[in-house]
């Protein structure tokens, strides 16, 4: 029996079907893609995520206490430091910053916690740029111009967010006052004791000073850590010229710190891994390699090695080193130490990598420091929480040598 070949056999679909289907899988596939180049909802988004992280917080200027001290500056004169104003007492302030918590700031965790290997020439090049713009904190002043008593007033308020010097955490700022380019006379602040925000709110007078003089001049702030011990440590600086404030009256000022220009900020970068293991209660600290270290010696050059103290709450526990490479500013170690450290104590372990310059006739000097733990600078507390978040998996970092 002759059957037509074009006749739709039972359950077959028909061509206007098949017609119908191609042209909706078309019109979807089109609308995928025109879905996917559109910005419109990218846009939105992000600018809902950027309003969110934004935080501002500024502590109540009324705090602290006023004091002035005088510099007299005519020709041969000598400095002089007058008393605090008598009824004030000093009122130092701790600082007791918290962390914002949202859930995108979770959000962001989570990404950057999937950041956590580094691989050489690879993704750490961005965490180099990254530290290297370590925020270094800001300070307000004010400045103004006394005709009649021909007397240069500087009043030092307060400074914020600075960044931790010392291994507990913290920092005790204090500031220098300079007329550049005169060294020899300064002032100085008094030392606020752990203090991240501290308020200082102190008045220096430099007075027998002609204005055809101070327009010749610039105003150099220097915000230091004050060390017992050791010599003080840079924070960070500003600098003012005075021939474009109008003097005429008081002026406030918020400036971002910057790198101090003695060299401090330039001591070369560190990369180093950490591995915690939790069952074992230890961590791993390895110290791959170093580059462009601060040249130390007369001949332009370092002998480097790398000392690694573990603190818990103040107190040295433990030090190891690596060897030391010689006549080299990109040294390569490779070397790895562990240490015993149970989960409970982590809060209060820091780890301080130091890297030195060996000398056979004198003392060692110090190229920089390092201070790892869960309080310590953005880039530190980063690699610590990376650390934690990913347990017996090596974490590598860049770090920037500080002073």
């Amino acid at each position: 029996m002759y059957r037509d070949p074009e006749a739709a056999s039972p359950g077959a679909p028909t061509r206007d079907v098949l017609l119908v289907s191609a042209i909706i899988t078309v019109s979807l596939s089109v609308t995928v893609v025109l879905c996917g180049l559109c910005h419109w909802c990218q846009r939105k988004l992000g600018k809902r995520y950027k309003n969110s992280l934004e935080t501002v917080g500024t502590p109540d200027s009324g705090r602290g206490r006023s004091e002035k001290k005088a510099i007299k500056l005519p020709t041969g004169g000598k400095a002089v430091n007058t008393a605090p104003v008598p009824g004030q007492t000093p009122h130092d302030e701790s600082d007791h910053r918290t962390e914002p918590h949202s859930s995108v700031s979770d959000l962001v965790n989570s990404l950057t916690s999937e950041m956590l290997m580094l691989s050489p020439g690879s993704e750490e090049d961005e965490v180099h740029e990254g530290c290297s713009r370590e925020n270094l904190g800001r300070i307000q002043f004010s400045v103004g111009y006394n005709f009649q008593e021909s007397t240069l007033t500087v009043k030092i308020m307060k400074a914020q967010e600075l960044p931790a010097k010392d291994f507990s955490g913290t920092s005790d700022p204090f500031v220098k006052i300079y007329l550049l380019p005169d060294k020899k006379h300064k002032l100085e602040t008094k030392v606020k004791r752990k203090n991240l925000n501290p308020h200082w709110n102190e008045t220096f007078l430099f007075e027998g000073f002609p204005y055809e003089k101070v327009v010749q001049r610039v105003l150099y702030l220097q915000v230091l850590d004050y060390d017992r011990f050791s010599r003080n440590d840079p924070i960070g600086e500003v600098s003012l010229p005075l021939n474009k404030v109008d003097l005429t009256q008081m002026q406030t000022f918020w400036k971002d710190l910057k790198p101090c220009s003695d060299g401090s900020g330039s001591r070369g970068e560190l990369l180093l891994s950490l591995c915690y293991n939790p069952s074992a209660n230890s961590i791993i600290v390895n110290i791959i390699k170093a580059r462009n270290l601060k040249a130390m010696d007369i001949g332009g050059t370092s002998d480097p090695y790398v000392k690694v103290w573990l603190m818990y709450k103040d107190k040295r526990v433990e030090k190891k080193k690596t060897v030391t490479m010689k006549r080299n500013l990109n040294p390569i170690f490779n070397e790895s130490f562990a240490f015993d450290i149970p989960t409970e104590k982590l809060r209060e372990t820091t780890i301080i990598i130091t890297v030195m310059d060996k000398d056979k006739l004198s003392r060692n000097d110090v190229i920089g420091k390092i201070y790892l733990s869960w309080k310590s600078g953005p880039g530190e507390v980063k690699h610590w929480k990376d650390m934690i978040a990913r347990p017996r998996q090596p974490v590598a970092q860049w770090h920037q040598l500080k002073a």
